[in-house]
């Protein structure tokens, strides 16, 4: 088959990862989407990427990321933390509510962050909403000035700038959840028991247990499971959609599944939880810390088996970076809690996932890519590899061994405790909308090519100028 249309580029002999299946084709683009996707394209002239040997994918959609801007630059940036997703395979982010400041809780604060972002980030984004008290009201001006949907905290952020993201009680979260109702648009958790994870600190702390054992110990499963019933609860009362953040357990998952039937609402969980364990942690510090925290190797186990089943619907990054400095000393509740991974989610998923553990590359296709496209009206343009889709390609090398090295890292702060872990695979090259954004040993290129997406209804999308 021949277009009419001269191409603008053909990847030529790849292993297309479809929905169903993984076969060799070639794609034919053309103006930033895919034109053709068939056996021998005929460039016509066009530039050729020789694909053989390795595998294309639809390019990463990372709903969760904190890139700090503005206010905290100084801990990431869009410059540097698009640049590190763009090395990850990475094609779109939705970047996160707080650490930044002033928080994502007011238009003006919008519109702050669309600035800072503008013309400076290597892939497409958009941005969440904060749900925070005393801010309950602006919620539907920030629907309406389009960001993609809500986030709120039932547990303390960590967050200690007088002006940072706060925690929601009952009472704003019932509030809000009735207001993002209206608008349909998705409200997403942290779900931890603030009560109990304060208790639980608190007889730590007295003790004088600072270590990493004490600080997993004072955010245990339990504390997820009743934070998520009491989401779920508010929910079925208002009709407000969900998405739970970094679901770090069976138990949690399970009530989200099995509130399914009465309430729209779909969860994530993120590398970290599938390929760390407390046992890293214990021997890696503040590196790895997060919340929920790691947990152990069974637990780790069971969320594989629901991966394979389908009980997650999508896989996120969470990264949250900060200098080097926060993240030292021997006292684990004071040292900041995230973990810097978003250059690592795909090659992480495809190491673990795939190579070692078989799951097929169809279904972590659609959880790094086409599911969070559908939830948050990406889709039809985003998410896959098919005719009239953008062009947002990554190409892999499977049979690729490397250890990652700080040197390797694109962030602003190179620390992440997956420096020295050995890949089975590699990332190649990116792509957005047909331009190359990364190639391995290159500089990156089309720093400014990222567009914003702003929500204009449920299930549509509309992109800004």
């Amino acid at each position: 088959m021949k277009s009419a249309i001269p191409y603008d580029l053909v990847i030529a002999g790849g292993m297309i990862v479809a929905e169903a299946a993984v076969e060799r084709k070639d794609i034919g683009i053309i103006h930033g989407s895919i034109a053709e996707i068939s056996d021998n394209i005929d460039p016509l002239g066009a530039p050729v990427i020789d694909a053989r040997g390795l595998t294309v994918m639809p390019g990463v959609i990372d709903t969760h990321v904190h890139f700090n801007e503005p206010g905290l630059e100084a801990w990431e940036g869009f410059q540097t933390g698009s640049a590190a997703l763009a090395a990850g395979g990475g094609t779109f982010f939705l970047d996160m509510p707080l650490n930044a400041i002033p928080p994502t809780v007011t238009v003006s604060a919008l519109q702050r962050k669309r600035e800072r972002a503008a013309g400076r980030t290597y892939a497409d984004y958009g941005f969440w909403g904060g749900l925070m008290p005393g801010y309950v009201k602006e919620l539907p001006h920030l629907a309406n000035a389009g960001v993609i949907g809500f986030k709120a905290f039932m547990s303390s952020p960590g967050d200690k700038d007088k002006d940072g993201f706060r925690m929601s009680d009952d009472d704003t979260l019932r509030e809000g959840m009735r207001i993002i109702a209206e608008t349909g648009k998705v409200l997403a958790l942290h779900a931890e028991h603030e009560p109990t994870v304060t208790r639980l600190t608190r007889e730590a702390r007295s003790l004088g247990q600072f270590g990493p054992e004490s600080y997993t110990a004072s955010r245990p499963i339990e504390a997820e499971v009743e934070a998520v019933e009491t989401a779920l609860r508010y929910a079925a009362e208002s009709g407000c959609r969900l998405h739970f953040v970094h679901i770090s357990s069976e138990a949690a998952a399970g009530r989200i599944r099995e509130a399914r039937a009465g309430v729209d609402v779909t969860l994530e969980t993120c590398p970290h939880y599938l390929c760390l364990t407390d046992k890293d942690f214990a021997v890696m510090g503040a590196v790895a810390k997060c919340a929920p925290p790691l947990r152990d190797a069974e637990e780790q186990d069971k969320l594989w088996v629901k991966l394979k089943e389908g009980w997650f619907d999508f896989l996120s990054s969470d990264h949250s970076p900060c200098p080097a400095s926060m993240k030292t000393g021997n006292d684990l509740f004071e040292s900041w809690g995230g973990i810097a991974g978003v250059q690592s989610t795909l090659e992480l998923m495809l190491d673990e996932g795939y190579l070692k553990r078989g799951v097929p590359l169809p279904l972590l296709a659609r959880l790094l890519s086409a599911a969070p496209a559908e939830r948050f009206g990406l889709a039809p343009v985003k998410g896959r590899i098919a005719v009239n889709c953008d062009a947002d390609l990554v190409l892999v090398d499977l049979n690729a061994p490397y250890t990652l090295q700080a040197s390797d890292l694109y962030q602003k702060h190179r620390h992440s405790p997956y420096i020295g872990r050995s890949f089975g695979c590699k990332v190649k090259m990116t792509l957005l909308r047909g331009r190359l954004m990364y190639s391995e040993g290159s500089p990156l290129l089309n720093q400014g090519n990222g567009r914003e997406f702003r929500s204009a209804c449920p299930g549509a999308m509309n992109i800004s100028s």
